[in-house]
């Protein structure tokens, strides 16, 4: 059985007779819509997606910063004053 990480959960049909309906009664809470009894896909408002997206990116840097932590030996000193 595949996981699912949502609060709330509808199936395919019941989703289709009324989308937005679906979106008030959720909130701000993902809802993921099933078909045959597994998630087929999740519904997530632009707050929420924005807010995940937001995270990945911080990731990214995270990473990012990290990498280059580790090649701090080979780091030239600039003076910001002369950029």
């Amino acid at each position: 059985m595949d996981a699912i990480y949502a609060d709330y959960s509808i199936s395919m049909s019941e989703f289709k007779r009324n989308p937005a309906q679906v979106l008030r009664t959720a909130g701000e809470k993902p809802v993921a819509v099933l078909n045959h009894n597994r998630p087929a896909f999740y519904m997530i408002t632009p707050k929420l997606f924005e807010a995940l997206v937001e995270e990945l990116a911080d990731r990214d840097l995270v990473d990012l910063a990290r990498q280059r932590l580790t090649m701090v030996d080979s780091a030239i000193e600039v003076d910001l004053e002369q950029l």
